[in-house]
């Protein structure tokens, strides 16, 4: 949440010539409402959608670029798949970053429904998911004090023979 998936995604596949899939949008697609309204009927309603929306991108025949949400390595399916799928980008960001860009947390249910700050939630996520992305990237870009075509330029310097 606030590394520049989507964003940096977008640009990728712009520069690449490729498609692009943005999980999270697929998911409020599918559901007809957004985040915020798939969140209210439960987090493993939202992680269902995300499997399904994740698994129909990676396995479509197109060739394109994927923004997988922040969580979707929480299921060992979607990590297989992702893996399995082509080269895995972990745009990797400090917890503070990651504050700073998603501001008052507006429309990120995992920061709204919450007594604890943002940034101790994002601190807490980042602890908890670092291994699992660990687990599936091939590549990690630290994406601080950079701006998206920066990064964009780092991925592709990665990625690209």
């Amino acid at each position: 949440m606030g590394a520049g998936k989507s964003t940096v995604g977008r640009l990728l596949a712009e520069r690449l010539g490729r498609g692009f899939v943005d999980v999270d949008e697929e998911i409020v697609r599918l559901a007809g409402g957004s985040v915020a309204d798939i969140f209210d009927g439960g987090e493993r309603a939202f992680r269902d959608l995300e499997r399904q929306c994740l698994r129909g991108a990676l396995d479509a025949d197109a060739d394109v670029v994927v923004a997988a949400g922040g969580g979707a390595v929480l299921d060992a399916d979607n990590r297989t798949r992702m893996r399995l799928a082509g080269t895995v980008v972990w745009l990797r960001a400090m917890p503070a970053t990651l504050s700073e860009r998603v501001g008052d947390g507006s429309g990120r249910p995992l920061l709204e429904n919450t007594d604890e700050s943002g940034l101790a939630v994002l601190n807490r996520l980042s602890t908890e998911r670092a291994a699992l992305y660990e687990e599936v990237a091939d590549v990690v870009v630290d994406t601080d004090g950079l701006s998206t075509a920066e990064v964009a330029d780092r991925v592709l310097a990665l990625v690209t023979p």
